[in-house]
């Protein structure tokens, strides 16, 4: 891991483009699992199976990985600036390379219309953790901002669970019960940590105003999805939504 260091902060650019590549080829390996048939049986779900296979694998490697960090190096929560090590600095190379991944995929599949937060949300993550990788400033804070994989997990489940038509099960109505507390725990709180160390440091940070603001737009976005969450899973507002099970609103039902 030392070896490879140097090469990954000399070329950071191609670094995040080789794990790129490796998520593409992921994406490729992942096609020959078995598949539902509801699922084979509509063009958008098939694809958003796809994609949210690749996400899954992503987000159980670097939740881990993240939270490996900062019980091994527990200085990553108090020196969000300045402090990285090996494992976390190409952690965030590998995670940007998937966020580049995702946001290719997205974008050539004919979905960016419809999936304009998604590029939203990566464009600014992607930005966030390129500075961080070129200036070797932040790498502590982009492991930190990783905690929200764990979440990741459960919501890309109960996504996953949606487009099989398996609301109804047991696995459905625990994941959703864990997918509450992780929201949370691992998603709500991380953001909200992130912001006020920014808000707290500003006058000394580099390009503090950036990412404060970068940090406030994501704040926006994932409280919305939050009341879109609970709202879909514990506040129903009819069982239409999931009976009528029409074309054209599938992608709003998948969404929710």
């Amino acid at each position: 891991m030392e070896a490879l260091l140097p090469v990954l902060k000399s070329h950071p650019g191609p670094s995040v483009l080789v794990c790129s590549l490796i998520f593409r080829l992921a994406y490729q390996l992942l096609q020959r699992l078995p598949v539902p048939k509801v699922v084979k049986q509509d063009a958008f779900r098939s694809w958003k199976w796809k994609n949210l296979s690749v996400s899954m694998v992503h987000s159980v490697l670097t939740g881990i990985w993240a939270l490996t960090c900062v019980v091994v190096w527990p200085e990553t929560l108090s020196d969000i600036y300045s402090y990285h090590t090996p494992l976390s600095y190409l952690l965030v190379c590998v995670s940007t390379g998937y966020f580049v991944h995702d946001a290719t995929d997205i974008i050539l599949s004919g979905h960016a219309k419809g999936s304009w937060e998604f590029l939203l949300h990566h464009a600014l993550v992607i930005w966030c953790f390129l500075y961080a990788l070129y200036t070797q400033l932040y790498v502590a804070g982009a492991v930190i901002a990783l905690f929200v994989e764990v979440n990741s997990v459960t919501l890309h489940l109960r996504l996953m669970l949606k487009l099989a038509s398996a609301q109804s099960s047991t696995l459905y109505y625990v994941n959703k019960l864990t997918n509450l507390f992780t929201y949370v725990m691992f998603r709500l709180t991380t953001q909200f940590y992130l912001t006020w160390f920014i808000i707290h440091n500003y006058s000394w940070l580099d390009h503090g105003g950036y990412f404060l603001v970068s940090m406030m737009v994501m704040n926006i976005m994932i409280l919305i999805y939050f009341y879109r969450l609970l709202r879909a899973d514990f506040f129903p507002r009819s069982c239409a939504g999931q009976n009528g099970m029409h074309n054209n609103n599938t992608k709003k039902f998948i969404s929710d």
